[in-house]
């Protein structure tokens, strides 16, 4: 696979990028059973997460972009794939941006509303809390899960990564995917040791990918130019 060794340095800087900011995204407070009651004194976690999750979104597309030229080369359908998909994930990211300022609108109305009131801004919370949860632990992750599949069939097949990165890359897809649909099932919550776990392998991955496009990019390859019609 022939590619810039700039284009896959900076492909490589953004997905360590986007990991630092996808930590920051997170918001301790709405993982607390009083977030409600907390929130208007924790607002900079909201703003930090909002921040943080606004980066991702031309993160997660620049990646794409920047590699997408190589990957072209090697299959222009799988490519386009993974391209559509990261855009679909941006998308995704978007609305959880979106949802969170909900969440000190809501805490304004708690600490102001009574007893009656703040039942039903409780209902309301919960409803919120978990359509982020959806959002970003189950459509984000299936919808950057299936893109990555495409791009590690294409990086398999064209071998501009060792094949061992590739398939640890698929392991930890599966892994991942699976964590959501636990989430999404209800056998889970997204804080837990298992979901973690379950997420850990292709966190690892990604920053081993990363750290080897940044060192040493794509190989060049000429082994598939059979298969680059795919």
């Amino acid at each position: 696979m022939h590619t810039d060794r700039r284009a896959t340095a900076i492909a490589g800087t953004l997905v360590i990028v986007g990991m630092v900011a996808g930590v920051l995204s997170v918001v301790p407070v709405l993982e607390g059973p009083r977030y409600l009651a907390l929130i208007s004194t924790r607002e900079s976690q909201v703003v930090l997460g909002a921040v943080a999750q606004s980066i991702m979104i031309p993160v997660y597309v620049g990646f794409a972009l920047y590699l997408y030229p190589a990957l072209r080369a090697e299959s222009e359908a799988l490519s386009l794939g993974f391209l559509g998909f990261r855009l679909i994930a941006a998308a995704f990211h978007f609305i959880g941006v979106i949802i969170l300022p909900l969440f000190l609108v809501l805490g304004d109305g708690f600490t102001r509303a009574g007893a009656s009131g703040a039942s039903h801004l409780e209902v309301l919370g919960e409803l919120l809390r978990t359509a982020r949860d959806l959002v970003n632990h189950v459509a984000l992750i299936i919808s950057l899960g299936i893109g990555d599949l495409l791009l590690f069939r294409i990086l398999w097949r064209s071998r501009s990564v060792p094949r061992w990165l590739s398939g640890w890359g698929f392991l930890g897809i599966g892994a991942a995917i699976s964590a959501s649909f636990l989430v999404l099932l209800g056998v889970t919550d997204v804080v837990t040791p298992l979901y973690l776990a379950m997420n850990a392998p292709l966190a690892l991955q990604t920053l081993v990918l990363a750290v080897w496009l940044i060192a040493r990019g794509f190989a060049a390859n000429t082994s598939v130019t059979s298969h680059r019609h795919g």
